[in-house]
């Protein structure tokens, strides 16, 4: 089966694009509002770019009517927006936020989430999760679409802080995948959590190329 998405019909009864780049990481943002209204809302269009400084991005569709999403324009109009870790115990709070809420709906408060102060953003945490980047806003790149839904703004941003529990680590000082239990968008209505890790070391890799690889300072 093959098909060409910009010309020709789907073949099948579902597409296939987004079912095949799977797992996404979730993009929790929170952000806040010139007006102070926070806003919470999950993107799967979510990466970090790189490291040396770690830097973000996160694309959302606007609407079909031609609004773009009100994470975006906080994150425009004050230089900010927070990532939150979604897991598979928040799960169904992450997908009350995914609703498309009012301006100046207070997304926490409709999914029962407490909140915690960043120190260098505006916006708050979500006090549920186990792991948080406060993100400087850098730029946005807006893309077109063939429909108004299909226009796509991607937000990116440097990571200047960094969040972790002390329950989520390790003897060794890494992330407890297994406790955390991090929820991956796939396709169609599907979700998976990861439960279940393994270890593979690309061979003769030695020095700063293998402490990078595995995340040493």
């Amino acid at each position: 089966m093959h098909y060409a998405p910009t010309s020709e019909p789907c073949p099948l009864p579902f597409n296939p694009f987004k079912a095949c780049t799977v797992p996404r990481p979730i993009g929790w943002i929170s952000t806040r509002s010139r007006a102070g209204i926070d806003n919470l809302a999950p993107y799967s269009q979510w990466q970090n770019l790189t490291f040396d400084p770690p830097m973000v991005m996160f694309a959302a569709n606007q609407y079909s009517d031609g609004r773009r999403k009100h994470t975006v324009i906080n994150a425009e109009e004050t230089g900010w927006f927070v990532w939150n870790m979604c897991t598979y115990d928040l799960r169904n709070a992450m997908n009350i936020t995914a609703q498309e809420w009012p301006e100046g709906v207070d997304e926490f408060a409709q999914a029962g989430l407490s909140k915690a102060a960043c120190i260098d953003a505006l916006a708050p945490r979500v006090a549920e999760s186990p792991a948080h980047f406060e993100c400087r806003y850098l730029s946005t790149h807006r893309l077109r679409g063939n429909s108004g839904h299909g226009w796509v703004d991607v937000v990116y941003g440097e990571v200047v802080r960094i969040h972790v529990k002390d329950e989520v680590l390790t003897a060794q000082g890494k992330l407890d995948y297994a406790a955390i239990k991090p929820l991956a968008r796939m396709g169609y209505y599907d979700y998976a959590a990861v439960s279940e890790t393994f270890e593979m070391r690309i061979p003769q890799a030695s020095g700063m190329a293998a402490d990078g690889l595995e995340g040493k300072p």
